[in-house]
């Protein structure tokens, strides 16, 4: 099964990963948080809470129930601790992202940071999820139109501490030209590596980031290498061209539930990156 990659300025001068932190984090198991049971690889969001127990689901609605024990979970890739939510956020409104929905509350002033994706697809689909908590922490997400020329771009963009960009490449798995180009990203920006996430989802296209279910199929078809992936989707569903396509597509996602969840981790990590000061 190919692996999806993140690829950040945590290298060392021999091109290894830098140790992480041992300390166990504390993470609060609030709704649509996306954490791993090690144990028995099962992946999911939180959906609830009782007792001394939590609930995840997973991309295809399963639903299973773990004790809430030390260490007794992955959340992105490390051990963690999952625990209560404060009782503050009981009986709160969620967004379509599944995050604490915050009332009457203007649109943060832009960072300097960013979120660069790969087209206008991507920027509306995390639109729609995600827009609440975007306008909340002023991050702006803006399309690249296609990675041909990631390092260039991020180059010009000159990525710093107060300066951080995060990046959501589709196809992000070992041996592809995303992969190769999320590599030559970093290597153009040695010195403010640690200001940049390279992140993205095993999908060709963000379409199939989203439950087939969703859409009304069973599975997303399988399109022949040397086809444009959108146009031999429409083509083999009969969804006419791909704008409409995208309109069927798009208007169909309501919440995070509607996504697989690579996709939710992904958005997620780089929500986290460009809004977190780094430390130090």
């Amino acid at each position: 099964m190919s692996r999806t990659h993140d690829y950040r300025g945590a290298f060392d001068s021999a091109g290894t990963r830098a140790a992480r932190p041992s300390r166990i984090a504390e993470v609060p198991a609030e709704p649509g948080l996306v954490v791993e049971d090690p144990a028995s690889g099962f992946c999911g969001a939180v959906v609830g809470i009782t007792g001394a127990e939590v609930t995840l689901e997973d991309r295809f609605g399963a639903r299973r129930v773990f004790p809430l024990r030390p260490a007794g979970f992955l959340f992105e890739g490390a051990p963690a601790t999952l625990v209560r939510p404060p009782p503050a956020a009981a009986g709160r409104g969620l967004s379509a992202s599944g995050s604490v929905h915050v009332a009457n509350v203007t649109a943060r002033t832009a960072r300097a940071a960013r979120i660069w994706v790969e087209g206008l697809h991507d920027a509306e689909l995390i639109e729609r999820v995600w827009g609440h908590d975007l306008r909340v922490e002023g991050v702006v997400v803006e399309p690249l139109h296609g990675v041909d020329d990631l390092a260039a771009a991020v180059r010009e963009f000159g990525p710093g501490p107060q300066r951080r960009l995060g990046i959501l490449v589709d196809h992000l798995v070992d041996g592809t030209k995303e992969t190769r180009q999320a590599r030559e990203a970093y290597r153009a920006t040695r010195e403010a590596q640690h200001h940049v996430l390279v992140t993205g989802h095993p999908y060709v296209d963000v379409w199939q980031a989203v439950k087939p279910s969703v859409v009304g199929i069973r599975e997303w078809p399988v399109v022949p290498r040397g086809t444009d992936w959108k146009t031999g989707i429409c083509d083999r569903l009969g969804w006419g061209e791909p704008a409409d396509g995208a309109r069927r597509v798009l208007g169909a996602v309501r919440s995070y539930r509607d996504l697989e969840t690579p996709m939710i981790g992904a958005v997620e990590r780089l929500i986290d990156f460009v809004t977190v000061p780094p430390e130090g």
